[in-house]
């Protein structure tokens, strides 16, 4: 590995970290001595990276420190391009826009080689094999989501029946078939499941939630310990 590969590679593994990892795990991960990276911090110290700590105590970036110029590996920009492809195909205007946009951004800043590897990129995204009809807008239940704030939603369940709900929305699922509103539901006082094309209607009740997204989150993966197997559109459970 080039030695400015080997930079970036350290500056990468440095911001998953929060807190002061040791230089040992660090050199383990890169694969070089304890020698050649301890070098390779002071490198980037010298360079005005925001490294903080010494041999033997460890090191952690502060928050916000920018990586020079954007560099990727062909893995990772396969991985950007078809993420954002399948969200401009998949995904309403809005989040479409947004991946479009991202992809423009990201290619504006890369080096010309990599710049035409991305343009270039021949993973493509297929068509789905049926589009759902939804009645209400995702923008506004990702934006409920985000504020944190109470919906009263109409519900149609798997049998017809319609249901009237004030749910408090902490997570939005996209399948490939169906979108799924993940909610505390004040009715059924518990987590419940809602897809989203059979949500007829909905309203913002205009009040936050009592509690945050990311507690509910965590609260209900211990309620479902195997969560991938809990939130299926296709179950007639979800909803109920």
């Amino acid at each position: 590995m080039a030695r400015s590969e080997r930079l970036l590679s350290l500056l990468q593994l440095l911001r998953r970290y929060r807190r002061p990892v040791s230089g040992q795990v660090l050199a383990e991960e890169l694969g070089v001595s304890i020698r050649t990276l301890y070098r390779d911090i002071a490198s980037l110290q010298a360079q005005g990276a925001m490294i903080e700590g010494e041999p033997g105590v460890g090191y952690v970036m502060k928050p916000g420190f920018m990586l020079p110029p954007m560099m990727f590996s062909s893995e990772e920009l396969d991985a950007l391009v078809l993420g954002m492809r399948w969200v401009a195909d998949r995904c309403d205007r809005t989040l479409a826009a947004g991946a479009l946009s991202t992809l423009a951004k990201v290619a504006a800043v890369l080096p010309a080689e990599l710049r035409r590897e991305l343009e270039e990129s021949s993973l493509l995204v297929g068509a789905p094999l049926k589009r759902l009809a939804h009645d209400v807008s995702s923008d506004l239940l990702r934006a409920a989501v985000r504020a944190e704030e109470k919906l009263n939603i109409t519900y149609v369940d798997a049998g017809g029946i319609s249901s009237q709900r004030v749910v408090w929305p902490f997570a939005l699922v996209y399948f490939e078939q169906a979108r799924v509103l993940m909610c505390w539901c004040e009715l059924r006082a518990g987590f419940r499941n809602f897809r989203s094309d059979r949500i007829s209607d909905v309203e913002r009740v205009g009040e936050r939630y009592p509690k945050r997204r990311s507690t509910l989150l965590r609260e209900w993966r211990k309620v479902n310990a195997v969560a991938s197997r809990t939130i299926l559109p296709e179950s007639d459970s979800v909803g109920y």
